[in-house]
């Protein structure tokens, strides 16, 4: 989603006060975002957390967007 955006991982990162290795993190499935940090994300990309964390599975799984 970001990507489509044409935002790189800095921009994001800027946005939402973190590092762009936080955001390679998120995007490769290594790191949980907090609630507040989902939230930041979803604003910044335009989208809902739902939208942007897709659950799956029994509950224990997501799909990133």
């Amino acid at each position: 989603m970001r990507k489509e955006l044409k935002f790189s991982q800095e921009e994001l990162a800027t946005q939402c006060l973190v590092t762009r290795q936080t955001i390679n993190a998120i995007e490769n499935d290594k790191y949980d975002p907090t609630l507040a940090l989902a939230f930041k994300l979803a604003k910044s990309l335009h989208t809902s957390v739902d939208h942007l964390f897709q659950f799956e599975g029994d509950g224990n799984e997501t799909k990133k967007s």
